[in-house]
Formats: structure tokens, sequence, C-alpha cells
């Protein structure tokens, strides 16, 4: 595939077929929604996206029968924001979940600078209502299985203990291994996880989620439900199947350069066939929206023509690949080049359902739909990110961004400077154009500025010598 794709943003049919209008909508059945989000899965990462390197053919064939997008942003550089984001359709900065779960510690300054990192909170609170609380309360069956890291609470802090703060406790009616960690201690049974049963030694990770998400979609076939499958892979540790680790060793020289990643990669897409398998056997797939998308970018992963990686507000942080698929409403073949960001998701999962945010939030995100479904535009000219805190092992630099059309703004909290980019002509973000387009510059700090007051977005505080 030919990156060419991003050079502008509106949405680029590729077949057509008949679509239902808005009153057609109004009286069909509740869709299934399923959503799946792997962990820190590059935009270069699927061969969907142009990896030839690498063989995914499950999701190739959600592209192909959806619309893949080629602008999708993770609200955060890191996990626990972005997840955060999801659940709530409020920015990592509305929230004050600004980095990842337990991070370093408060007032954290690092070696070298003359700042302390923002403090944040590492948890989601009870009190805020998640998208499967609304989806419940409407009549959902809901099931929750992988990775939720949303619920660290230290055990001498006040409050609900880790996991009094479980997915279970947040609306949905089952949670397997959704808990605080970040990554599995094993993606071989015994995983030691603590909120999976035990079952065959030896068992990889993803199949068992799948076939848990399976067996969930058997038992509430009828519908409506939702299941929010958030994979442990591919976060480190790097584990695989064996034989795909031979498959990619074959590969390395040849634009493979790390072959267990690479094998985890093919063995997600493995598990997310089995669970597309399983609608298609139940007769569900005309019934049921499905949403693919990763938490941030790759930990360590050859992401060019981007720059970065997880943990940086460069786009190899931030960008990641979208995949949608929702037969008789969206385009298959299609592709969308506005760019969107994970609290549109929350956004889309409610309009689907015909539900309002709730009271309590203050939604950051906008619905897809019109995209989906080809009626009109996004009602938004910009998307932001906030990041004001260090990465653990990387040598991020605390900011905060902003894209408007194709340009982006990043501001530094280090030394107050900003770096502007011009994503169409320089998608690598390789020269930066704050001098040479000043009053451009300007504009988007003033507004970036402006939604970080807006937001009340937590700031790193400069150590006086």
């Amino acid at each position: 595939m030919k990156h060419a794709f991003y050079l502008a943003v509106t949405c680029v049919v590729v077949s057509v077929v008949p679509l239902a209008n808005a009153d057609e909508r109004d009286s069909e059945k509740l869709p299934n929604i399923i959503l799946i989000m792997a962990d820190d899965l590059g935009w270069k990462d699927l061969h969907c996206y142009g990896n030839a390197n690498l063989d995914t053919p499950n999701l190739d064939r959600l592209a192909r029968d959806g619309m893949l997008f080629t602008n999708a942003y993770a609200a955060s550089p890191v996990c626990t924001p972005t997840r955060a984001a999801m659940m709530t359709g409020e920015s990592p900065a509305r929230l004050n979940i600004t980095n990842h779960a337990p991070g370093h510690p408060a007032g954290f300054q690092k070696p070298g600078t003359d700042i302390k990192t923002a403090d944040w909170l590492r948890h989601l609170p009870l009190e805020r209502v998640t998208i499967a609380e609304q989806l419940k309360a409407a009549g959902y069956a809901t099931a929750f299985v992988g990775k939720w890291h949303l619920s660290h609470q230290p055990k001498n802090s006040a409050g609900p203990t880790e996991p009094e703060l479980r997915a279970e406790h947040q609306g949905f009616d089952v949670n397997i291994g959704g808990c605080s960690f970040g990554g599995p201690p094993s993606y071989f049974e015994p995983y030691k996880i603590p909120n999976i049963a035990p079952e065959a030694v030896g068992d990889y990770l993803p199949d068992r989620c799948s076939r848990e998400c399976s067996d969930f979609i058997r038992a509430h076939r009828e519908g409506p439900f939702f299941v929010c499958w958030w994979n442990y892979s591919v976060h480190y540790p790097f584990q695989a199947p064996a034989e795909l680790i031979r498959k990619y060793e074959a590969r390395k020289g040849l634009g493979v350069e790390n072959s267990t990643y690479a094998a985890m990669i093919e063995g997600m897409d493995r598990a997310v066939g089995n669970l597309l398998g399983s609608i298609d056997d139940l007769g569900l797939e005309n019934e049921t929206l499905v949403i693919f998308t990763s938490d941030n970018g790759p930990f360590a992963a050859n992401v060019q023509p981007l720059r970065g990686e997880k943990g940086y507000l460069y786009e190899g942080g931030i960008r990641v690949p979208m995949l949608v698929r929702w037969p008789g409403k969206v385009q298959p073949g299609s592709q969308c080049e506005t760019p969107v960001i994970s609290m549109d998701v929350h956004a889309t999962i409610l309009d689907t359902a015909g539900l309002s945010p709730d009271p309590s939030n203050q939604p950051d995100g906008v619905s897809l739909i019109p995209i989906l479904r080809k009626t009109g535009n996004l009602n938004r000219d910009a998307i932001y990110f906030h990041y004001p805190n260090y990465a653990f092992h990387k040598n991020n630099r605390p900011g905060s961004a902003i894209r408007i059309g194709d340009f982006k703004l990043i501001k530094r909290y280090d030394d107050d400077s900003v770096e502007l980019y011009n994503l169409h002509n320089d998608i690598s973000e390789s020269k930066n154009l704050s001098e040479i387009l000043p009053d451009k510059a300007s504009e988007l700090t003033n507004r970036l500025d402006s939604w970080l007051r807006e937001t009340n977005a937590s700031q790193p505080t400069r150590v006086v010598q």
C-alpha cells in the first residue's frame, strides 16, 4: 500500500454499496458492538497499512469489509490515558489521567532537567460513568476481556482497593483478565493473571481471550451485546507461538527486525480471526459493528515513515491503525483520511446505540457516524493531546500538541519551545516550521493554550534553583 493516502482530509470511497438512511437506522434493532483494542500496536504494524513483511490476513479482511482510517490517533502516547478516554469519552487532560500507571511518583524530576512532572490520577474513579454502564442500562449484555489497566490503587491509599476498581465494577457483566496489570506475566498458561481461571498449560493468551469473547457471544446471541476485548498483545514480554517465531526468523534481513514481535502481531491477528469466524458462524455478521484500533504507538518497532514511538507526541507515538466494519452501513473497501481520535470511538458507540453522553461527562469526541455512513463531515477542525509526564524507559519530553488540518504543533514544557510541522508535506516531522511560519505557530499555540485552560489540564512545575 502506498502512503499517498495521507495527503488529504476527506474520505475516499473505493467501492459502493447501498446504505440505510437515518430513518431506517432509527427503526432497526440495536446492533451488537465489538470493540477490539491492541496494546502497543503501531500504525505500520499491519499488512493492510502497507507492511508487506507481516501477515495479518484477518485484519486485512476487516479492512476489505469496512473502512480503514489513515489518520486515526490514540488519545495519548501511553496506554492508561487512552483507555480512560475510551471508557468516558473525555480527553486525558480533562480526566487528569495523563500517564500510565503506576508511573513515576508524584513530583518526579528527571535528572538533568528543572521541571517536575505533572501529577495525575492513576485509576478510573468508580463514580465516573463508563460506556459499559450506559450500554448495560440500555439493555446490552456487557463483557470485558483482556487488559484493563485502569484500576491501579496503592494498597496504602484511601478509597477502593485495586480489585474494587476493575471492569466488573464499571458496568461489565463479565470481566476476564482485566486488572491493574500493564502486561501479562506470561503469554502462555499459566498466565498468573488474577482473574483468568487456569485451563490448558501452554495455551496462548490471545487465543484464550478470543475464545472467552466467542463464548460470551454465543451465550448472548439474541443480543444486543457489547464485547470490549482489549488485547494484552503486543505489549512486552515479547512471547509468541514457536511456529510463528520460526516463520519470521526466516524473514530476518528481509524487512523483519524482531521475529518474536512480528510473530506476536500475527498471533493476535489469528485470534481476531477466530472471533470474526465465530460471529460469522452464528450468523451475526450483519448485526454487529466491529471496531479495531490500538492504544498508542509501538514500544520498539520500525515506525517509518513516522517519527517517534510509544511515549512520544510525534506521529509514531500517537498515530494508530483503526478499522471499522458494519455491514450495510459502512462501505466495504473504503478509506477515510479525516483525523479521528479515541474519544470519537466512545461517541460513535453511543450514537450507534441511540444514546446521548451521560450528563456527568464532558465529551471531547464526536460521533463518526456521518463519516461511516457517508452522510456528512465531522463538525470539528482540531484534535488535541496532553502528555505532561515522562514515560517509563523513554527519553520523551513532556508536552502537549494540536493538529488542525495539515498542521501539527507540539508545545514542550522543558524549555517552552514549540515545533510546527506540515504533515501533508512532512509526515516524518523532520522540518520544524515554527520560525518559518511564526503566525501559524502563534495561532496554533493560542488554540492549544485555550484548550488546556478549558480542560483544566495539569502542568509540570519548574524547580526554582
